[in-house]
């Protein structure tokens, strides 16, 4: 796997993963589950979204 998310998009992605977990928790809603996608997708580096698109945001 190679890295396609950059430091600007690990950043945001950890941001909005907090967030939308923390309004799961708060609704008591299962949807939080994908603020732990972000964050996952934050911390390993690598997102299969990217990857049909061929977009990176990792600096060459």
């Amino acid at each position: 796997m190679k890295c396609n998310v950059g430091t600007i998009d690990r950043i945001i992605r950890v941001i909005l993963g907090t967030g939308i977990i923390a309004i799961g928790v708060y609704f008591q809603s299962w949807w939080g589950a994908i603020g732990a996608v972000l964050i996952i997708t934050a911390a390993i580096g690598w997102c299969p979204a990217y990857l049909p698109f061929g977009f990176s945001s990792c600096k060459k």
